[in-house]
């Protein structure tokens, strides 16, 4: 995919200021390879791209069993956060690859999820999609965003902590007659959010660091 995909040719990089239309963020990224995306909210048109995405999620990259392994399952838990969540996708073409959200909308601290597709990790992708969705939360004033993470997923961790999030609960429970520890997150959101992630075009991802969400960056 080439630059002239995602970007179009009359419109100038230097020159753009914005302008009160804009989102919080804006959609044009490049990553650390030097491929353009755009990073939208996602519509109902985007849930076939996203079960495909998921569906060739590699086993491993699953975390806390999202996303789930069967096709009918990630329909399904799809078409639930869709519908009752707040939703980024980071498109090229007609290719998503990166997905971050949180959900439920009407909660006071919602509960915040990213995913890359595991070609597409380590180019910074799952930062900045994930950056839209804490804008777009603090937009929406919500308090803040919570999270689960297992504290053995250093590459989540890495990305959280870049996000702001800070462990307030160390959880333990028996799953299949084994012990699992997880960590709560916590991220409070403000105004100061929008203006920190507010960026003019095109936003690089030369200075993120790589992560792996609930399969990340």
């Amino acid at each position: 995919m080439g630059q002239s995909d995602e970007v179009c040719q009359y419109w100038n990089v230097d020159e753009c200021e914005g302008n009160v239309h804009c989102p919080p963020r804006c959609p044009r990224f490049v990553d650390r390879e030097g491929t353009p995306w755009i990073v939208r909210p996602a519509t109902a048109e985007d849930r076939d791209a996203l079960v495909a995405m998921y569906d060739d999620f590699a086993p491993h990259q699953a975390a806390q069993g999202l996303p789930p392994r069967k096709r009918c399952r990630i329909e399904t838990w799809l078409d639930d956060i869709l519908e009752a969540g707040a939703n980024f996708v980071a498109v090229g073409g007609d290719e998503i690859v990166g997905h971050a959200l949180y959900t439920p909308t009407d909660d006071e601290e919602p509960e915040f999820a990213v995913f890359v597709h595991q070609d597409y990790q380590d180019r910074g992708i799952g930062t900045e999609v994930s950056k839209h969705v804490v804008a777009t939360a603090a937009v929406a004033n919500r308090e803040a965003l919570t999270l689960i993470v297992d504290p053995d997923n250093r590459p989540a961790r890495r990305l959280y902590d870049k996000l702001g999030f800070d462990i307030t609960e160390q959880l333990s429970f028996e799953r299949r007659g084994r012990r699992t520890e997880t960590l709560k997150m916590h991220r409070p959101l403000d105004t100061q959010d929008v203006i920190a992630y507010q960026h003019p075009p095109i936003v690089r991802a030369d200075h993120d660091g790589p992560q792996s969400s609930h399969s990340a960056d």
